[in-house]
């Protein structure tokens, strides 16, 4: 398997001149907002969602155009934004181990520097005219927000199908990957069915990569790094949940329930949940889909031409399932 420096080598010289750019982008008069925006940039994880639009374009068309870079930072800054106002509804203290932005700086600043971040997306589209990118990427904020009340909504009454499941996890996550190849294909070709057909593939990989994350919470937290049982603890109804309400005995399904329901802040029983989950093969069943996902995802490389790029793309894929944390 590449690792994510492997898969970045193919596309470093972009990347560097893209993290310049996004630099740019964030840059303001106000002193504040500008501490805060280099506070960000320190903080960027893995950046996936850069390498996956420029991967896309090289794929594509063996290398990439000023278009893409305007691509790679509208959903960066969208995503951003997106972040930081979760960090304030979650009123979560840190992302990553270090500290998030309303952790720092209170609420009402990350939720102004959120907006901020948004509104610097919208004028870096509309300044250089690249309306066909702004709807790509209006369309996944559009969708993130959807799966992410439909969630909620469902939470509440702890009736989530497979197929509910599905839809929230297109929406709530698959939605920013598909947006990424969408963007990378557009700022480099007119073909709409090469579009389009680049944003099923982004769809696809982000919904694998969202079942890896949701097989992430029933595993060993020593192992992965991050504590588990947080899908339990936020009542979220997770595929290898569903999969186990669907078909373990009545008892259990009623004692899991109780557990989600009224004892979801207890590590013991969080613990005794997990278990319920992992003996009655939902963790196996959500690898299985995640796998078929995946395969679906990577047949719709097959008609692009062999290059690095498009071997660095497929990499990429298997880095999202296969990755350890």
């Amino acid at each position: 398997m590449f690792s994510v420096k492997e898969i970045k080598a193919n596309v470093s010289q972009e990347m560097e001149i893209f993290e310049q750019k996004f630099k740019d982008a964030l840059k303001s008069d106000v002193a504040l907002l500008d501490k805060i925006t280099h506070y960000i940039i320190k903080r960027k994880g893995k950046q996936m969602r850069p390498m996956f639009v420029f991967l896309t374009a090289k794929a594509i068309n063996g290398k990439v155009e000023e278009t893409t870079y305007t691509a790679a930072s509208l959903i960066e800054l969208s995503h951003t934004a997106s972040l930081v106002h979760d960090d304030v509804v979650d009123d979560a203290n840190e992302r990553r181990g270090v500290f998030s932005v309303n952790a720092l700086w209170k609420n009402k600043i990350a939720v102004l520097v959120g907006d901020y971040l948004l509104s610097q997306g919208l004028l870096l589209s509309v300044n250089t005219s690249q309306f066909r990118l702004l709807k790509i990427v209006s369309d996944a904020v559009k969708e993130m927000a959807e799966g992410e009340l439909l969630q909620l909504e469902k939470a509440r009454r702890m009736d989530i199908t497979e197929d509910v499941y599905f839809d929230i996890i297109r929406q709530k996550t698959a939605s920013l990957i598909a947006s990424c190849c969408a963007a990378g294909a557009s700022s480099v070709s007119t073909d709409e069915e090469l579009i389009n057909k680049m944003k099923k593939f982004g769809e696809l990989v982000g919904m694998a990569f969202q079942i890896k994350d949701d097989i992430f919470d029933y595993g060993d937290s020593e192992k992965i790094g991050k504590p588990t049982g947080n899908d339990i603890r936020e009542r979220k109804m997770t595929l290898p949940l569903i999969y186990t309400l669907n078909t373990c005995s009545p008892a259990i399904k009623k004692k899991l329930i109780n557990i989600v329901k009224n004892h979801n802040e207890e590590q013991k029983m969080i613990k005794i949940a997990i278990a319920h989950v992992v003996e009655s093969g939902g963790v196996k069943y959500a690898h299985q889909k995640m796998i078929e996902i995946k395969t679906e995802a990577l047949k719709l490389l097959d008609d692009l031409a062999e290059s690095d790029a498009k071997n660095a793309l497929i990499g990429l894929v298997e880095y999202t399932v296969n990755r350890e944390k």
